[in-house]
């Protein structure tokens, strides 16, 4: 009788612990208190090689990264602006947890479209990392930016050509917005072909801010193979952003290039000290949402945005 009460204790939390752990497939997340939702998409552990050699930046090594979801898409207007007007927290507060952005003193978007799927754009990574904190909240599921390495990988999706479809830049048009083909203007997410994987947008249209400080022998430094690489910033600036944007040429677009952020980006803000939520000069520049399979403990959560939002 002991013995089938313990098999049957076991047995329970045996199956409470495998509910609890999310299903690793496709899915929707509606943000709550609205109908906006976005598509998360998941990517398996795995290893890759990371560079090219293309650039003294990109010194080719081996990485081994832990599962997680990756946007479908870019985060789009219509995601942010429900962070942005969202009156339940203040503006520049410096006693909620979750505070609003201060409004752009310029049009960020410049007339090239905001709702219905445009790409949310000029936000600095701080902006960015407020808006998955604010997610945070609303979910209860921890949402974040990429490493530089998720990043990558997820793009490349077991290539090891110069874009993911090949080497050829004439079918990037097919693939992304970018100086040949965007009217130099960004576009809804998710009108060209996705990559091997499903993600959308990942060359061209806005470039997107990932975790990782810029630093350009990073990649020289690490050892034969290095698991779920991140250098976490010291500094504002210069911080990693990826796969190019729409006002780029084709080789500023490939699946391995290192770019980083520029001061330049906010040279007309008039505020003093300047905005940390916005680039004046950036209309290029947006961000997608990572989710890890293993989801972080509250106090973890804690410490990972006092680490980038204290900056």
């Amino acid at each position: 009788m002991r013995y089938e009460f313990l098999t049957a204790c076991l047995s329970w939390l045996f199956c409470n612990a495998v509910a609890q752990q999310p299903v690793f497939e496709k899915y929707k997340q509606t943000i709550p208190g609205s109908t906006v939702q976005f598509e998360m998409i998941p990517v398996q552990a795995g290893s890759f090689l990371m560079g090219s050699g293309k650039a003294s930046d990109e010194k080719p090594h081996q990485v081994t990264l832990s599962a997680f979801w990756m946007g479908a898409r870019e985060v789009t207007h219509d995601e942010f602006a429900l962070y942005l007007n969202d009156e339940t927290y203040a503006e520049n507060s410096t006693v909620d947890a979750i505070t609003r952005p201060s409004r752009p003193y310029i049009e960020v978007t410049l007339g090239m479209g905001k709702e219905g799927g445009f790409p949310a754009n000029s936000m600095k990574q701080h902006g960015a990392l407020m808006y998955c904190k604010w997610l945070y909240e609303k979910t209860d599921v921890f949402y974040r930016l990429p490493t530089e390495a998720e990043w990558e990988y997820a793009c490349k999706a077991g290539t090891q050509t110069t874009y993911f479809f090949g080497d050829d830049s004439a079918r990037l048009k097919d693939y992304a917005w970018y100086e040949a083909n965007s009217g130099q203007k960004y576009h809804q997410t998710g009108l060209k072909k996705p990559n091997p994987w499903g993600f959308y947008d990942m060359l061209g249209n806005v470039q997107e801010w990932v975790l990782d400080q810029y630093i350009a022998d990073t990649y020289s430094k690490r050892g034969k193979v290095t698991r779920d690489p991140v250098v976490t910033p010291t500094t504002k600036h210069p911080l990693v952003v990826r796969g190019g944007h729409y006002s780029d040429p084709a080789s500023s677009l490939r699946s391995a290039k290192r770019s980083s952020s520029d001061l330049a980006w906010n040279r007309r803000d008039p505020q003093i000290p300047k905005s940390k939520w916005w680039n004046a000069d950036a209309p290029f520049v947006g961000f997608r949402l990572v989710r890890p399979l293993v989801q972080p403990s509250g106090p973890e959560v804690e410490k990972f945005f006092d680490t980038y939002l204290n900056l």
